[in-house]
């Protein structure tokens, strides 16, 4: 437990709460969700889905007795490779079963995770068999479905029904024979999203520091099976404090296992070195603290016997104090999705003469004529495809910036499609079809200039405020240089903080983007506009577009694993429920 802080920063985070939470109280209350899913390998979004099947008018196809369906469930790789997932059990003598199996599963919101349905009527010679052990080659072929995890979630009750049909139909002929339909229903698996807020004080610990007072933080720890510590939660430190009060600190009730869970509560004294001192421990549930609260008594540490000795441990002077114990439900960016919000997907493109002639192989806007997409047609179609199914209308915002249309001067936000009125195009093939068309019917100029298109969409996103509608907005910004109206483009960002929108910042081409990192503010530096307004929340993310090597993902979906998490923090920061 020692070296649960190796530095002063290492000191001032959570465990179940980051440092970006503390300096935004609002957002900090589900970093615990977060990071218990995260401490079980749900990365990204963190969503463990637990699927449901039944069927109905499925096809006979026994002489005697109705077909006997099983189903067996599919991931669809990049490759179009299937790799089975699960089965269910066999219901005898149905053309309308029920399956009592479930198949859980991890939802990646910034991946499209094709699953493929299939269902076989099981011969009865087979039903004493293990359906694991099963050769499907031995069963009826009933017929199949497919479709994106995504398009299950983002319905209203997170239910799809998908027409099954026959793999030789689908390919000889745009009219498949019906087969029957299949009914999938998801269901997300956290057992609790009660979180618990809770600040603690000390008073009087003891001086372990030479010449000065001690530098004091909490470490929580949940009791398992068998005595040992589990680590789920620290503070920050606090320096030169023998009184201290820390920031809060949030546990999901999950992450304890139960109010009536033991937890140990120890104070440290921070050191460099790693070895911090031990100044006592208590033990308590959560009850047990919360009753801690509501009588405004303290609980007195007690200093452990070393390890061998028979002397009884030590009640200290020193105390632990609960100032605040408060309990919230924190809804999660599928419960979102359940109550019908949307994520809705905007374009804008770099048209600066820095790009080269498109006409020319070199040129980053080059159309290769064998049809292998240039930097910026992929960006668009890695994010656009994740993003397209949770946008009902796909109706999508496309804009270009530093060209020079058709008679007419340098436009540092002009509607990709050429209208002048309309700047919206119908999915992801009208944003390609409107980037190619303009590539002829633009001259690319320059400088590059970032705020007219995100005032632009930042004007989209507070109408829709306005109007009361219940959608998040994801600018995507391509470019190949650095920015140059810096300090305009921080304004339009600052402003833009308080608004239902995410940017993406896309960097494409050889040009050093290290000065774009500023606009990031991961390192948790808030940008600052030039009336000296913070940023009420971090809104961009920016990467360098690069081939992806074998093995690895793609930048654009490490990009997009930050965005539940900005949805969330715009969210909970303004107390939005799903269903508000």
């Amino acid at each position: 437990m020692g070296n649960c802080c190796s530095d002063v920063a290492g000191g001032q985070s959570a465990i179940g709460g980051t440092a970006a939470g503390h300096l935004n109280p609002a957002n900090a209350p589900n970093d615990a969700v977060d990071r218990f899913l995260r401490s079980r390998g749900y990365n990204g979004l963190f969503s463990q889905i637990e699927l449901s099947f039944s069927a109905s008018g499925l096809r006979d196809r026994d002489v005697l007795s109705k077909s006997d369906p099983m189903m067996v469930l599919y991931a669809r790789g990049k490759n179009a490779a299937l790799t089975e997932l699960g089965r269910t059990e066999v219901i005898l003598n149905s053309l309308n079963p029920t399956w009592i199996t479930k198949h859980t599963l991890i939802y990646n919101f910034e991946v499209v995770q094709v699953l493929v349905f299939r269902v076989y009527d099981v011969d009865t010679q087979f039903h004493n068999i293990d359906v694991k052990m099963l050769k499907l080659e031995e069963q009826q072929y009933l017929g199949e479905a497919t479709c994106a995890l995504s398009e299950i979630i983002t319905k209203f009750d997170r239910s799809m029904t998908l027409d099954l049909h026959r793999r030789e139909d689908s390919i000889r002929s745009t009219q498949s024979q019906n087969c029957g339909k299949l009914l999938v229903h998801a269901e997300e698996c956290v057992s609790s999203k009660t979180t618990i807020e809770m600040i603690l004080r000390c008073s009087d610990l003891e001086y372990r520091d030479l010449f000065s007072r001690s530098d004091p933080f909490l470490l929580l720890s949940k009791v398992v099976e068998g005595g040992s510590h589990i680590p789920i939660c620290k503070t920050e430190v606090i320096k030169n404090d023998h009184n201290p009060i820390w920031k809060p600190v949030f546990l999901n009730i999950q992450q304890v296992g139960s109010k009536e869970s033991p937890l140990i509560i120890e104070c440290y004294n921070f050191n460099s070195n790693g070895k911090h001192d031990l100044m006592g421990k208590v033990q308590k549930s959560l009850v047990e603290l919360e009753k801690l609260y509501s009588g405004g008594q303290g609980e007195n540490f007690i200093s452990s016997a070393p390890a061998g000795h028979n002397s009884h441990n030590k009640v200290l002077k020193s105390q632990l104090f609960v100032d605040k114990f408060s309990e919230s439900i924190q809804y999660s960016f599928l419960d979102y999705l359940a109550g019908g919000f949307e994520l809705n997907f905007m374009v804008a493109i770099d048209f600066t003469a820095s790009n080269g002639n498109p006409r020319l192989p070199d040129s980053l806007h080059y159309i290769d004529p064998s049809g292998r997409p240039n930097a910026y047609q992929r960006a668009v179609l890695e994010v656009g495809e994740v993003l397209q199914y949770y946008d009902s209308d796909k109706r999508f915002p496309t804009w270009g910036f530093g060209a020079r249309p058709i008679d007419a001067p340098v436009s540092h936000c002009f509607n990709l499609n050429g209208s002048s009125h309309c700047c919206e195009v119908e999915g992801i093939q009208g944003i390609m079809m409107a980037y190619t068309s303009a590539l002829l019917n633009v001259s690319l100029a320059g400088p590059t200039l970032f705020g007219p298109v995100i005032s632009n969409a930042a004007l989209i996103a507070s109408q829709s405020v306005a109007n009361g509608g219940r959608k998040y907005f994801v600018l995507l910004i391509i470019t190949d240089g650095v920015v140059t109206d810096l300090q305009e483009t921080k304004d339009a960002l600052v402003k833009a903080s308080d608004l239902p929108l995410s940017i993406l910042i896309v960097g494409v081409g050889g040009a050093d983007f290290k000065e774009m990192e500023i606009l990031d503010a991961d390192k948790g530096e808030r940008l600052e506009s030039s009336s000296g307004r913070v940023a009420s929340r971090d809104i961009v993310q920016f990467v360098p577009f690069r081939d992806v090597q074998s093995g690895e993902i793609s930048v654009v979906q490490a990009l997009l694993a930050e965005l539940p998490t900005q949805f969330l923090s715009y969210m909970r920061s303004r107390n939005i429920l799903p269903n508000s």
